[in-house]
Formats: C-alpha cells, structure tokens, sequence
C-alpha cells in the first residue's frame, strides 16, 4: 500500500529538522563566540594582573625598606605559566637577618611584612582614607615606632582611622576618640585633639 501522506510528512519533518539545525548552528556560534570573549578577557585580565603584581612588587621594596630601616622583600609567582591561579610566595629579608621563608620571622616582622604589602597595594591605588584595624597588636614597641614614623609620612596624603588598644600608636595620633562608659550600660564616645 501506498502512503500518500508520505509528502506532507516529510515536509513536516523537514521543516522541523531545519528550525533544530537553525537552533544547534545558533547555539554553535554563541558558544564560540563566548570562547574567544573569555579567551579575550583572560588575556586582558593577565595583562592588568601582571602589570599591576609588577608595580606592587616595585612598591614593596620601598614599604619594606620603610618599615624595616633597610632589608628586602619581594613577592613571587610560583606558577608565571598562569599567573591568575598562581599562589603568591612572599620573600622577606630584614636587614641583618638571611631568611628567605615568612615562617622563620618572628610576630613583629610578619606583621610589618603584612603591613608592607598592603602599603605597597595602597601606593598603587592610593584613597583619601585608609582604615587600620589592629594591625599593629602583634608588633612590640620597637616596631610600633618604625609603623608609627611610616604613618606619619603617608598621613601627608591620607587621613587614616586606626583602631587600637596600643598606647604608643594612640600617643602618636592627631586626634583620639574613645569609647568609656561613665555609668554602668551606657557608652559614651570621647574625643580628645592631641597638640604634638
């Protein structure tokens, strides 16, 4: 027997077969276009990476040697072959001492080191305000003069809020609030305006 539907089917199913062949083209080409867009922006995003790891690399030097009165410090990528998955080792060399791994420095100088990097991060991208949260607990008060002598000198571009309990960074502020609690439950905020 013959069919004679056999016509309109297949042009039926032809049409069907074209819209799904239109479909997978179309989703073919968005699929590569959106592998050369993200092929771009990683290679944009490398670009902007390095250049700036580069230039905090090339401020580290100077915070470093701010903190430290001397010495070296440098980070390094420890996979160059894909820099935006790589994990960063940081090397620092206090004057005097020949130690390559963070881990043999004491509390003090891991915490100047901390406070280097993001110094040199700042003078990358440098704000009108900067807000210091217990960065300086760990340090003793040798370290705590060298961190207040570098805050001094970027304080002539930045107005830092530093939070605090150490009395020699506190003694070295312009002005000092505090928080006392003249009756029991109720907090009050104090400010005093210190005169070098």
């Amino acid at each position: 027997p013959i069919n004679m539907e056999v016509k309109f089917d297949h042009k039926k199913e032809a049409e069907r077969f074209d819209f799904l062949n239109k479909q997978k083209n179309d989703l073919e080409q968005s699929k590569n276009t959106l592998k050369k867009t993200i092929s771009k922006l990683d290679k944009e995003a490398k670009k902007k990476y390095l250049n700036t790891f580069n230039e905090i690399n090339k401020h580290l030097k100077t915070t470093f040697s701010m903190f430290f009165e001397g010495g070296d410090s440098s980070l390094k990528l420890l996979d160059e072959s894909n820099p935006l998955e790589s994990n960063i080792e940081i090397i620092a060399r206090p004057p005097g001492k020949k130690v390559r791994k963070l881990n043999a420095l004491s509390a003090g100088e891991k915490a100047l080191t901390a406070i280097s990097i993001l110094f040199a991060i700042y003078l990358k991208k440098p704000s009108p305000f900067c807000v210091l949260d217990e960065v300086d607990a760990p340090l003793d008060d040798s370290n705590i003069h060298k961190f207040t002598n570098v805050l001094k000198e970027f304080s002539k571009k930045t107005q830092f809020i530093i939070i605090t309990h150490n009395k020699l960074t506190m003694n070295q502020c312009d002005l000092l609030y505090g928080v006392t609690q003249e009756k029991e439950g109720i907090s009050k905020v104090v400010s005093v305006k210190l005169n070098n």
